[in-house]
């Protein structure tokens, strides 16, 4: 089999794709993937087709290819998953600079993310979100879950 330029290789079915009768591009999507047309673009149809011919092709070539490109992405997915803290929830990390504002009171309050890990409220540099948040509600609260910075998940969670 041909598959550099000749008329019966993969690539030159897929350079005969364009001049394709749109019916027989549909029948082609059906045999390749056996769902629905997703969409009537017809470019989008032929580059998804191409795409796939040539998926098959290096498939037939090189049984193992397509079993260990799986298992390598597998891995780096796993390598690059977030880790999930037990308990309360992932806080979000702060670049320096960050400002947090919040509306508590009637009264918009405004605190600065510092390089050393402390924030600053006016003026006054504190070691936590908690410290300032205490200060602002005059009540024991959690300074992340105070201006927001809990995920969804764990507010989920805790109810």
């Amino acid at each position: 089999m041909n598959t550099s330029t000749g008329q019966h290789g993969v690539i030159g079915r897929i350079a005969r794709l364009p001049d394709t009768k749109y019916e027989d591009i549909k029948t082609l999507w059906q045999q390749l993937f056996a769902t629905p047309l997703p969409t009537y673009n017809r470019q989008y149809l032929e580059r998804r087709i191409a795409y796939r011919m040539q998926e098959l092709e290096f498939a037939k070539r090189e049984p193992g290819l397509l079993e260990r490109n799986k298992a390598r992405i597998d891995a780096l997915i796993e390598i690059t998953k977030p880790k999930a803290k037990a308990g309360r929830g992932e806080v979000v990390k702060l670049v320096p600079g960050t400002m947090l504002t919040r509306e508590f009171a009637g009264t918009v309050h405004r605190v600065v993310a510092l390089p050393d890990g402390q924030f600053e409220y006016l003026g006054k540099p504190y070691g936590s979100l908690t410290a300032i948040s205490n200060l602002i509600s005059g009540t024991r609260w959690s300074g992340p879950a105070f201006f927001g910075l809990r995920g969804r998940a764990t507010k989920e969670a805790a109810k």
